[in-house]
């Protein structure tokens, strides 16, 4: 086959905060919770740690605004001044994730109401209608004073919109919310034939003959109508973007500092990154271990991708991580010795220029006041202050990674519209949903050393080898050509079970499934075979001349179809379950390319075997590297970094290194092979070749 196109990899370095010059460090302050004479003790503390960067106000309202119309900001003066004075720049977070007391009392309508009907709240966070136009008029005041107030202080480095958009609720079924809501419809339909004609209403009677009488997905006797469920996550996505970007316009106004605002990459499902990062400056996100899982360094190193992938590949901030153990999980377990560093280097290597925590100093009370913090209840004489210490020090010596890229042969697709449309009632099996392929297929390029990006099925995927569709159940038509030209065009597309299924109003293609992409993949599926709980069945491969790596047998669980070949040969054939005998695992060749079609769940040990034949069609092998032993490298102008982290418990050598290369901490001479200790990291500059 012909090789895809390499992506170019510059500009290496295109904006930044203004006045920053080093990889930012730091985390949320909030020094409300505190008196002011702890203020002073503060920011020593914070030159002592390296911090050169802090974020403030995103809970303050109540404090800048105690009284509707009536502002108090003498005391974030005092704050600003005292940072800038330290050399510390200041991310200023606009405080509207968390209106006052009095805003609830004033406007109760803007309270939230969740799909049960159940009304929302004062007392927590994030509990607003983001259709509420009393709600959006408070946070363009509030927001437009600080803009006015603080656009030319100097030690303003950026603008922090809300805190966690879609969290702890998103959709909102309020009176508000419906208006608005057909008020969407109408702009996406123009009139209630096209509305009819997209929902499918004449299935069960659904036919509306009024704007008026249409509404909110609020809970139902039944299923509710999946078009209509669908419409209703896109409009919400769409509700909070206004709000951001009605927040975003009101401090363009008065500043041209950067405005940002954080993600939860891959832990939010109700927003379209992709969306979000063309309204952003700088793209940034918020991650958080998921403490039960015992390799949760990969779901880490999957947010990071997926957040350098929205940003295009540009540099983007870790806004929020964690110093230790959070609050909010069932088991909130703490970070081993060591892991901290582990972490904040993964999210580096993987294209973070600015490695924040919440928070600067842990809260007494409150919700929040088991959350490890930077300068933890233990105080200095703690481990977690030592690391936090070191890990300031390390970041200051690598600061020259500052603007490189990370480049990706591979992309996973990655389209929120199909995850919502994917994940409602009544589908064929309650087990195919799309995280869990996502997470297995990332796990196994995790695993082989394969560097990935994220992708949207509709986006030029021309400089990829490899482009990996694990969860494409919503694929339009457009995207579907999008996915043939890249295969003709000698890329290697491999597509999971349960893709190509619906059209954009989650209705069935005509011809049936996967018919948007027969010509790809050379089939079609007659009739999907999803498997009883617990039931599992057996592959046989036989890869032939095209594919003779794959032999034996794999296992497979959740999933079979029914397939028609039209074209494609057949590498595995079921030899039990609902289809013994039919074609399991397909390769078809299309123009230059090829595209392969998984019809079965593999699990992440299976995956190994198949991706074997695959990457051998992309051009692609596996690192070598042993398991557990996480490698990736950023690329400058003139030289490449490779950063190394070693998650086992004995030393593992880094070989490959050519002549040149040295450790930015230690600065000494590594060619050849680099030992990294067990639990330890690397950070090592090699000149390009």
């Amino acid at each position: 086959m012909t090789s895809a196109k390499p992506r170019p990899v510059g500009p290496v370095y295109d904006g930044w905060l203004p006045g920053v010059d080093a990889i930012c460090y730091g985390g949320d302050y909030n020094p409300e919770q505190w008196p002011e004479e702890v203020w002073e003790q503060d920011v020593t503390l914070m030159r002592e740690a390296g911090v050169n960067l802090v974020s403030i106000g995103m809970f303050s309202w109540a404090l800048m605004e105690p009284r509707e119309g009536e502002f108090d900001l003498d005391w974030l003066d005092r704050l600003f001044d005292l940072l800038h004075a330290n050399g510390i720049r200041v991310d200023l977070g606009t405080p509207t994730a968390s209106p006052p007391a009095w805003f609830f009392h004033a406007y109760p309508d803007s309270r939230v109401v969740t799909r049960d009907g159940t009304v929302l709240g004062f007392g927590s966070r994030g509990m607003v209608s983001p259709s509420s136009p009393d709600y959006r008029r408070a946070c363009v005041r509030i927001t437009t004073e600080l803009a006015s107030r603080y656009a030319s202080h100097p030690a303003l480095a950026l603008w922090h919109v809300h805190n966690e958009y879609g969290a702890p609720v998103s959709d909102d079924y309020s009176p508000a919310s419906a208006a608005a809501f057909r008020e969407w419809l109408r702009e996406r339909y123009g009139d209630l034939d096209g509305l009819n004609a997209a929902w499918g209403t004449r299935f069960w009677g659904q036919v509306y003959g009024e704007w008026e009488h249409v509404g909110v997905p609020a809970v139902a006797a039944s299923v509710v109508n999946p078009a209509q469920r669908l419409d209703f996550a896109r409009f919400t996505n769409d509700a909070l973007l206004a709000c951001f970007v009605a927040e975003r316009d009101a401090i363009r106004a008065h500043s041209s500092v950067p405005v940002t605002t954080n993600f939860m990459a891959g832990e939010c499902p109700s927003t379209d990154l992709w969306a979000w990062a063309r309204e952003v400056d700088i793209v940034s996100n918020d991650h958080y271990l998921r403490a039960g899982d015992p390799r949760n360094e990969v779901g880490l190193a999957l947010a990071a991708d997926l957040t350098r992938s929205v940003a295009g590949g540009k540099p983007w901030m870790l806004l929020e991580h964690s110093t230790s153990g959070v609050n909010w999980q069932p088991r909130n377990v703490a970070k081993r010795p060591g892991e901290m560093a582990r972490n904040a280097f993964s999210h580096l290597g993987r294209g973070a220029d600015a490695i924040m925590f919440f928070q600067w100093r842990a809260s007494r009370s409150g919700a929040e006041k088991f959350h490890s913090a930077m300068l933890p209840h233990a105080g200095t004489s703690s481990r977690v202050w030592r690391e936090v210490v070191a890990l300031g020090a390390d970041l200051g010596a690598v600061g020259e990674l500052r603007g490189s890229r990370v480049h990706a042969d591979v992309a996973i697709l990655w389209d929120p519209e199909s995850f919502w449309a994917q994940d409602l009632e009544w589908r064929p099996s309650e087990d195919a949903r799309h995280r869990e392929r996502v997470d297995a297929f990332y796990d196994r390029f995790w695993r082989d050393g394969v560097q990935v990006d994220f992708a949207h099925p509709g986006q030029d995927l021309s400089g990829y080898r490899l482009v990996v569709a694990p969860a494409s159940y919503l694929l339009t038509q457009e995207s579907a050509d999008n996915l043939t030209r890249y295969v003709e065009g000698g890329g290697t597309l491999l597509v999971s079970y349960f893709s190509a299924a619906v059209d954009e109003h989650d209705a069935v293609h005509p011809g049936g499934f996967v018919a948007p992409l027969r010509r790809a993949l050379g089939l079609t599926v007659e009739e999907f075979l999803p498997l009883r709980a617990g039931d599992s069945l057996s592959v046989a491969l036989d890869g032939g001349d095209v594919a003779p790596a794959l032999t034996g047998t794999l296992p497979g669980d959740v999933w079979a179809d029914d397939i028609a070949l039209e074209g494609a040969q057949v590498v595995g054939t079921y030899v039990d379950g609902p289809a013994p005998g039919a074609p399991a695992i397909t390769r078809h060749t299309l123009g230059e390319g090829t595209g392969w079609y998984v019809s079965t769940r593999l699990d992440v040990a299976a995956l190994g075997t198949l991706l074997g034949a695959v990457y051998a069609d992309a051009g692609l092998a596996p690192s070598g590297l042993v398991e557990g032993f996480e490698v990736v490298r950023r690329r400058g102008d003139d030289a490449e970094y490779v950063v190394a982290i070693n998650h086992t418990d004995e030393e593992v050598k880094l070989p490959g290194l050519p002549d040149g290369t040295t450790d930015l901490v230690s600065g000494e001479a590594t060619p050849g092979v680099a030992p990294v200790a067990a639990g330890a990291v690397r950070v090592l500059r090699a000149p390009l070749a």
